[in-house]
């Protein structure tokens, strides 16, 4: 019998984020979370996320042995000021056991009846900057920072137990040898001269930060079209900004302004930390720091994380721009392969965007959605 109990403690919400430390251990494919930062993450007095979003969080039981964990997440951002009356849940992790799936997806849905929300959707996050999406294709393809990874078995549970798609995301990549420069070089100069547009790049953290407001509002701008988006606030801004922005390498931040200094347009790559953090093993000491330190300056592996065009300059060849400064980051710093982050499949811009790249899709992920009526 599958017996389900509530995180109360300090101690039982460890083991909810190390629970997949066991499910996981021998796989090459699955990158550890540095555990002290998960624990922030659910922390309600430092993820400034709680004040706009509630979670619940439940262990599964079976014979004595840990085997499944869920979070139960409400953004009301998301429910008052979007009408969508959405169950999120997500960290979903469990042992190939129909049973024990089943029921801690039963307390999500008792959670979603009792706020007398619509449906249920998952795996997600508590916003559209954490990560999405049940792996269903590419297990053979190491994961990221920034994606779950999963046992091959998790897409039959969530359609046994009547779940069916919702959003299918799509990760690709390409080698950085196929960036032929002549496809943006000249593109690159018309397109400033144009619209009056220039560069901005970064040789240290601290000449970012005066940007990053800025970056979120162009964010939450440039995104707010999609399905899926839940904006920013201001709150979250700080947070984000203390805790991702010193991860990032400033040379793989790039900003483009206007005539009057106005962001027009970002993009935020970050080195692969994945083999970093496998060394690490979810511990920062004594030795995981370094193995994140090295990474960050000499990753030959690159993701694209975020790329955001203010609306009245899309379609008008200002990824030109953003692609030539890259290409003279990418050659200077000998990068390899270039990975791009989940994208939605009905996101046609995005793909057109990268074409000329010849990229690969490696993963499909997706998100499912079942009816709490």
């Amino acid at each position: 019998m599958v017996q389900v109990k509530q995180v109360q403690s300090k101690s039982d919400l460890k083991k909810f984020v190390k629970f997949p430390f066991s499910i996981y251990k021998d796989s090459p494919y699955w990158v550890p979370p540095i555990i002290n930062d998960e624990m922030e993450t659910f922390n309600t007095d430092k993820n400034p996320v709680f004040q706009n979003a509630e979670a619940s969080f439940f262990l599964a039981y079976k014979d004595g042995k840990l085997v499944g964990r869920v979070a139960a997440i409400i953004n009301w951002l998301e429910v008052k000021e979007q009408n969508l009356k959405k169950m999120r849940f997500g960290w979903f992790d469990f042992i190939d056991d129909l049973d024990v799936s089943a029921a801690l997806l039963e307390k999500v849905a008792e959670i979603g009846q009792e706020h007398q929300l619509a449906y249920m959707e998952g795996p997600v996050g508590f916003s559209n900057l954490d990560k999405v999406g049940v792996l269903i294709d590419g297990f053979d393809h190491i994961g990221t920072m920034i994606t779950w990874y999963n046992h091959p078995y998790y897409q039959k549970h969530y359609e046994h137990h009547g779940f069916v798609k919702e959003k299918e995301y799509l990760e690709n990549k390409f080698l950085f040898a196929n960036a032929d420069p002549k496809i943006f070089e000249k593109a690159n100069l018309l397109i400033k001269k144009r619209y009056s547009l220039r560069e901005l790049n970064f040789s240290n953290s601290k000449e970012i930060m005066p940007w990053v407001d800025k970056m979120f509002d162009l964010f939450n701008n440039s995104y707010s079209s999609l399905a899926s988006f839940v904006k920013i606030t201001d709150v979250q801004k700080e947070y984000f900004k203390k805790k991702y922005i010193s991860f990032i390498n400033p040379e793989y931040i790039k900003f483009i302004v206007d005539s009057d200094n106005q962001l027009v347009a970002f993009a935020i790559v970050m080195p692969s930390f994945s083999q970093a953090l496998q060394k690490a093993n979810g511990k920062l000491f004594p030795t995981g720091v370094f193995h994140l330190l090295k990474a960050k300056k000499h990753s030959k592996d690159v993701i694209f994380y975020l790329i955001g065009i203010r609306p009245d300059y899309q379609n008008k060849g200002v990824t030109a721009i953003i692609f030539n400064e890259y290409y003279k980051t990418f050659k200077k710093r000998g990068v390899v392969n270039c990975i791009r982050t989940p994208e939605l499949e009905e996101n046609v811009a995005i793909r057109q965007m990268w074409k000329h790249f010849d990229p690969v899709t490696h993963k499909r992920r997706r998100t499912y959605k079942k009816s709490l009526s």
